[in-house]
């Protein structure tokens, strides 16, 4: 057999691999080993001229996002997200496959099937033309170094396959990193070309996020409880604020240093830091300059470790939402409000303290034409807990669909 040495007429390698032969292709990792993905034979003999064990799966090199759903079943919303921020790449998505589509031999009789769409053109161009995923494995005897260019792939097959395909030498010359996405918590199960932290990074932006802001007693517990039905990650900043105090020796450094007497050992001196910050506004910014830098790490951390366990939906529960910085990590900012009758008698209930105590709470507390004005959206919440229910129910659809 002559192996042809094709740099021009991709026409012609669509062609040969349509018919079932094998076409060395490169990518901007190394060369892959292409054949049908949907044809039996052509993958049979991936495996025959690779010398590749068959209970090994082999992935399916496709042309784009909108090929997800053509071979994979319940696909999350965020592995198109990946696949959108890093298709053509050095990613590879492992899904549930969709039986009767994708052949039994390509996925070893499991379940599932790795999907990567390569940052090469005339891989893709090839992709295109022929109308079909390519099974493709690295263009290498099984054991042996992977090719990085099409002379070292002669070396390897030369008379043994039909084509192949000189894109130049591979740039980035290591395989792509794969990501199981068929199940919880994603997991990397090989660290390539692209960094896991990268992939965390992606996931965590690919969560819907909503700030809930406002004055003391307006009703955000309603709204958060609402949130956490529908599966949202519900993170209270205050709350983690406090834990960080506990478990953060860095952020009690931070604070020491900027408040000299406040950090007593392993332990902030809550009483010595308020009577400084309290009394003076400068302090006082000093110190959320500082929190809420830790605050803001620690939010992304637990963002990115609930993307990893396929979460979808987070809320973030702050009062200074906005002056933190995290509504700007929102993709929707909501303020909920209540007439000030109404947040002074659900204190005192709450609180259980006086009158003229829960008006000093009341007093001290950012005026409402704060948070209408740099919030995306307000709800009031002055009637029974089923009529705002529904209303903020309503207000999430409008704004998914928005």
């Amino acid at each position: 057999m002559e192996t042809k040495h094709i740099t021009e007429d991709l026409g012609e390698a669509a062609r040969i691999l349509r018919a079932g032969g094998l076409v060395a292709v490169p990518t901007e990792t190394v060369y892959g080993l292409a054949g049908n993905g949907l044809d039996e034979k052509a993958v049979q003999r991936i495996y025959e001229v690779k010398g590749r064990p068959e209970v090994k799966p082999l992935a399916l090199m496709v042309h784009g996002v909108g090929e997800l759903e053509r071979y994979c079943e319940a696909v999350p919303a965020s592995a198109k997200a990946l696949a959108a921020r890093f298709w053509p790449g050095p990613l590879s998505i492992v899904l549930r496959a969709k039986r009767g589509v994708v052949p039994e031999i390509v996925r070893a009789g499991g379940d599932t099937v790795s999907l990567r769409c390569p940052d090469h053109p005339m891989t893709l161009e090839a992709l295109r033309l022929a109308g079909i995923p390519f099974a493709a494995p690295s263009a290498n005897p099984s054991g042996q170094p992977s090719p990085k260019t099409a002379s070292e792939v002669h070396t390897y097959f030369d008379g043994v396959i039909e084509a192949v395909i000189d894109g130049g030498a591979c740039t980035l010359g290591r395989e792509s990193t794969i990501l199981d996405m068929s199940r919880t918590p994603y997991r990397v199960l090989r660290q390539g070309a692209l960094p896991a932290g990268e992939i965390e990074r992606a996931l965590a932006e690919s969560l819907r996020v909503i700030g809930i802001t406002g004055p003391s007693g307006a009703g955000k517990t309603t709204a958060l409880s609402l949130l956490r039905e529908r599966g949202a990650l519900v993170l209270d900043c205050d709350k983690v604020y406090h834990e960080l105090l506990e478990s953060d020796r860095e952020l009690l450094q931070a604070i020491g240093e900027a408040f000299p007497g406040t950090v007593k050992g392993e332990s902030l001196d809550r009483a010595a830091l308020g009577a400084l910050v309290f009394s003076d506004e400068r302090k006082l910014e000093a110190l959320n300059e500082v929190t809420h830098r830790f605050i803001s790490r620690e939010i992304d951390r637990r963002l990115r470790a609930f993307a990893l366990e396929g979460g979808s939906l987070a809320a973030l529960d702050a009062v200074e939402l906005i002056a933190s910085g995290l509504g700007a990590r929102c993709d929707l900012t909501l303020a909920v409000l209540a007439d000030e009758g109404t947040r002074l008698e659900r204190i005192m209930a709450r609180d259980g303290i006086s009158r003229e105590a829960a008006l000093l709470r009341l007093r001290a507390q950012k005026p409402e034409a704060y948070y209408r004005k740099h919030c995306d959206r307000v709800i009031e919440n002055n009637g029974d807990p089923e009529h705002f229910a529904n209303i903020f129910i309503q207000l999430l659809e409008e704004a998914n669909n928005g």
